[in-house]
């Protein structure tokens, strides 16, 4: 192969890497979903559902049904454990 078929080559091939990254990270979500179930201990997104407290944060355990967390809507059903609770606007 001589210097021209070579670059001609790496560039195909950076082309393809190229299109083929562009399509692995979603767009921007345009709504977010309470996805429950999936929470870390003390990694809860605001209140718990079932109103046991009302902030962030306060997450006992982990991965229980009360505690959520937001995450791109689509994603949740996705997520082994994931329950969808409520879907909202992106902002």
């Amino acid at each position: 192969m001589n210097h021209k078929q070579l670059v001609s080559a790496t560039l195909i091939g950076l082309g393809t890497l190229s299109a083929a990254s562009a399509h692995a990270v979603p767009d921007a979500p345009q709504a977010w979903e309470k996805c429950a179930g999936i929470a870390k201990a003390g990694m809860n997104d605001c209140g718990a559902l079932d109103g046991s407290h009302g902030c962030a944060g306060q997450a006992k355990l982990d991965n229980l049904d009360i505690e959520w967390v937001y995450v791109p809507k689509g994603t949740c059903e996705k997520i082994t454990g994931g329950q969808v609770a409520k879907v909202k606007p992106a902002k």
